[in-house]
Order: structure tokens, then sequence, then C-alpha cells
């Protein structure tokens, strides 16, 4: 499961790092610690309960424009088989606050989903696609995904992030169909 985001703390609160977020509420203080073959933090946590499924977290250390390598690195040494590859990321065309998930699609303008593409040859992953909404008036969508939430945003966001990171434990443990069922708004 890989969480996009841009690395460093001037963008750790962006529009852009929601995956991210995503990613570090999934590990719930398991240490995210470097990987010695990829440019990425990981942990290897069990979800479901005991015995529970185990899944393995990541983060690129990389800017989002350039995950696809981590990522392919990572998918690389563990051998993961591209049908259980889960990215979660932040969406400009859902409405902050919205949670979509899905089987395969195009990048849609998004830098880290095109990068991903390009290095694995695929974007038949599962995303999990986390609503930022779109840019106000004429401002360009590059700006507006690197800056922080608004006021009003950041009161609702600790309960966008957390339903991410359920929507993400359920389509582990019971499927992307139930998670769909559950979660997709």
């Amino acid at each position: 499961m890989v969480g996009l985001g841009n690395p460093g703390p001037d963008y750790a609160e962006s529009r852009h790092n929601v995956g991210a977020m995503v990613l570090d509420r999934l590990a719930d203080g398991s240490p995210l610690r470097p990987h010695r073959r990829a440019r990425a933090d990981v942990a290897d946590i069990r979800v479901g309960g005991i015995p529970g499924t185990r899944v393995l977290l990541a983060r690129p250390r990389s800017y989002m424009n350039t995950s696809g390598g981590p990522v392919a690195s990572l998918v690389d040494y563990f051998d993961v088989d591209l049908e259980h590859l889960v990215v979660v990321h932040d969406e400009l065309d859902l409405p902050f606050e919205s949670l979509r998930l899905k089987q395969g699609g195009g990048d849609n303008g998004h830098n880290g989903l095109r990068s991903l593409r390009q290095s694995l040859g695929t974007g038949d992953f599962v995303r999990v696609r986390v609503g930022i909404g779109r840019p106000p008036g004429r401002q360009d969508p590059a700006d507006y995904v690197l800056r922080r939430f608004s006021a009003e945003e950041r009161r609702h966001l600790d309960l966008v992030v957390e339903r991410a990171a359920d929507a993400t434990q359920t389509l582990v443990t019971l499927g992307l169909a139930q998670a769909q069922n559950d979660f997709n708004t």
C-alpha cells in the first residue's frame, strides 16, 4: 500500500500529501523506516486482527512527480503482484471529503499516477482516491495541490483521513467490492 505525497515539512500538510497522511494513520504508531533498496520509507503491519493480513506500507521519499521509481523498486524487491498494489492519493475531481475506490484507470493529469504508470508499465492497480476539490476561480491546480487545507477543511481533515484509512482496511480484509459499497461517495 502506497501513500503518495511530497517529502519534507514544507509539504506535510498540503492537499497533495493526503495519501501520505492516510498511510501514517494506517501505520498507527508503527515506525516507517527507510528501505535499503528503494527511496521509500516502509512499515510492515497486520490488518484485520490476529493473525491478520500482512500489509507493507510505503511512502516514497521522492517528490510526487518521480514516485514511480521507488514504488517500482519495492514492487520488484517484494515481488508484489500488481493486483495487490493499492495507491492512496489526492483527487482534484472529487469534492473535499469524498472518497472513491477503484481498480485501474488513467492518470487524469495526476503526476504521481503518471509516474507510477510509466515505471510500472501499467495503471492497473487499486486506487483510493481522496477528494480535495477543485481550486477556486482561476487558481492554478499545481499551486492549489501544494497549499495547505483551509481552516474549515482542517476541522474535517482528521475524519476524512480516518475514513480513508478505514476504507483501505476494508479493502484489504473484505475486498474491493465491499469497500466500494461501504465507502464510495
